[in-house]
């Protein structure tokens, strides 16, 4: 028996139309990326010039020095989904032995250390120069302007600097003198300036172009630039790349680094990317990992990033009547609870830059393993599976965590991903953006890390490394170990769904572990309850925490689930009476999805954006 949305209410309306959808966390990356669709630029263009100004205005949740995961299909090939990889790996000096020697025992949650090389720009570029259409330039104008010439701050940038304004004086002062030039932090809507990062994407600019014919000298076999025909746009670009992973950006980037800072360890330590790793690495592209689920194709990342474990939610769920899969219910909150906490056993266990046995982790029969441990009483253990031939890896478990050398410090100051706490009060978590343009191509995209407070800030460049490294362990034997040239299992998780081989849906949210946790709710909601999409992500949310976080200290809270108290009292008291350990947030406060989707049939666009926080947007016609 199927289920429906008990009150039609929205917050907002289903935005629907016929030429092109924007949906994201901001709304003036929402409002740029539209602004490229008005003007005649695919889904492609508009998703990039939209992630460059999200550095801009959501710098405490995401900047250019992080990482980025996407996943897209284009009108030409829509049957065919494809993930961009904007993940770089470890650096090739970053080992568990250099690590250990320096004091730590975990991978710092702030700090160079934490960095592992730069993805998210190069990521950006690949994409407009596979499938975008525009120039580099106009692309970029938007974020030159607000970097430039300001734009009105949000509350929760002011209050993220604040947090961290001790840490910023006392130890990281180029952050300081980026953030708080006026020996303070930013009070809500004053208009902050980024001239470091303007300048940088002007010589960025002007490298496409004076770098351009040796580009297309190079490709061409041409002995010099003068010797090669005209270059082209993609040229353009790919010289644009150059600049940032070996010119003047990665000469900034090693030089700043080498200097000792403090990281969340409450110790000093000096970074280890080299020139080598910059150069070395290129973003890319991989086939999307698939399961069907009542009909729809929901395609994700490898077991690189945590999707698969969406995927193999899914799979375990397909075995239950459908009144086990309303997350408004008791019954359902617990099945899909349960359900999640396997499946993120079974991440931490396997899951990995590795060889992951995908093939048995999706299959009906170990779904129907895993199924069966789904009692009436909620778990407080982790249980991962058993798979032939492979020795799940059991990293420590810890309730708290205190560092060996902490000190007086700010060991707390700047960790991790910003992620929801476990109040489910929103310290922020990331980004994302959606586009669909009238053509049927279609991306979703989830650009993270490099935030403000996870490392100094590189005064001539204007910006900060990521701490995605945080996400391995020291401990060996875990497909997770800290590897150099190895990508750290990211919590980046865009989705895209299919019909009959045809994008339908794009869609995500920023919040580390609990991104996958929210976007089930949204999938069970819209495939199964026949919820539209924004009554979908208005509905009361939840997600457990009964599970080693990703992020430093990588704590868990055993038989943890936090909850929206939208979801009603009587379902919170039915279950914790089955065993939950229920923290109850407030009505508002869990997820920030977005999505567009389209109707193959009738070319129908649609958008739907989060009202929690008053923040994220949903742009159309």
């Amino acid at each position: 028996m199927s289920y429906t949305a008990p009150d039609p209410f929205t917050t907002r309306p289903d935005l629907a139309g016929t030429f092109g959808m924007t949906a994201s966390t901001h709304w003036l990356a929402t409002a740029a990326a539209q602004a490229v669709l008005e003007r005649g630029g695919n889904a492609f263009d508009a998703a990039v010039a939209g992630a460059f100004v999200l550095h801009i205005v959501e710098p405490h949740l995401n900047g250019p020095g992080g990482d980025m995961t996407g996943v897209f299909a284009t009108a030409e090939n829509p049957c065919r989904p494809i993930v961009l990889v904007g993940q770089g790996p470890a650096p090739s000096a970053a080992t568990t032995e250099h690590y250990l020697a320096e004091g730590l025992e975990l991978v710092p949650g702030s700090g160079a250390l934490a960095a592992a090389i730069p993805g998210a720009v190069d990521a950006w570029l690949l994409l407009l120069r596979d499938h975008g259409t525009w120039e580099l330039g106009p692309v970029l104008a938007f974020a030159i302007d607000y970097a430039r010439n300001g734009h009105p701050v949000l509350a929760g940038v002011c209050a993220t600097i604040s947090s961290v304004a001790d840490l910023f004086a006392e130890h990281w002062p180029s952050s300081a003198d980026r953030w708080m030039p006026q020996g303070r932090a930013p009070v809500p809507g004053e208009l902050i300036v980024n001239q470091a990062w303007a300048r940088t994407l002007d010589r960025i600019l002007a490298a496409s172009e004076d770098g351009a014919g040796m580009v297309a000298a190079s490709e061409q076999g041409a002995t010099s630039a003068s010797a090669a025909t005209a270059p082209t746009r993609e040229h353009r670009i790919d010289a644009a790349r150059i600049a940032w992973s070996e010119g003047f950006v990665a000469r900034e980037i090693i030089e700043f680094i080498r200097e000792p800072h403090r990281h969340s360890s409450g110790t000093d330590h000096a970074g280890v990317i080299g020139a080598d790793d910059l150069a070395g690495f290129r973003a890319g592209y991989e086939p999307a990992t698939t399961v069907t689920f009542r009909g729809h194709t929901i395609a994700k990342t490898g077991a690189w990033g945590q999707g698969p474990a969406l995927l193999q939610a899914l799979m375990i769920l397909d075995g239950f009547d459908d009144d086990h899969l309303d997350p408004s219910t008791a019954l359902g909150a617990h099945t899909i609870l349960e359900t999640i906490k396997l499946v993120l056993a079974d991440r931490e266990a396997y899951y990995g830059d590795a060889d992951v046995p995908l093939d048995r982790l999706l299959s009906a029969d170990y779904a129907e393993e895993r199924r069966a441990l789904i009692t009436e009483r909620a778990s407080h253990e982790v249980r991962p599976g058993t798979l032939p031939g492979h020795e799940p890896a059991s990293p420590p478990l810890r309730t708290e965590y205190t560092p060996p050398n902490a000190m007086a410090g700010h060991v707390a100051a700047g960790v991790g991903e910003p992620t929801v706490a476990r109040t489910g009060t929103t310290r922020g978590d990331t980004c994302h953006i959606d586009v669909v343009d009238r053509a049927g191509n279609m991306v979703s995209a989830t650009p993270s890390g490099g935030w403000l407070q996870s490392s100094p800030t590189i005064p001539a460049l204007g910006f900060c490394l990521g701490s995605r490294l945080q996400m391995t362990w020291l401990e060996p034997g875990s497909p997770s170990t800290l590897t150099p040239g190895r990508r750290p299992r990211t919590t980046l998780t865009p989705t895209l769904v299919l019909i009959d081989g045809e994008p339908v849906c794009a869609l995500g949210s920023p919040g580390g572990d609990q991104q996958d946790q929210w976007q089930l709710l949204y999938l069970l909601r819209t495939i199964v309850g026949g919820y539209s999409p924004q009554q979908a992500i208005d509905a009361p949310a939840m997600h457990t925490n009964s599970f080693a976080s990703s992020f430093w200290p990588r704590v868990w809270a055993p038989g943890e689930s936090v909850v929206e108290d939208r979801l009603g009292a009587d379902v919170i008291a039915e279950l914790e009476a089955r065993g939950h350990r229920i923290v109850v947030a407030g009505g508002w406060s869990l997820g920030r999805l977005s999505s567009v989707s389209r109707d193959p049939a009738t070319g129908i666009l649609s958008a739907a954006a989060n009202p929690r926080g008053a923040q994220g947007y949903a742009a159309g016609r």
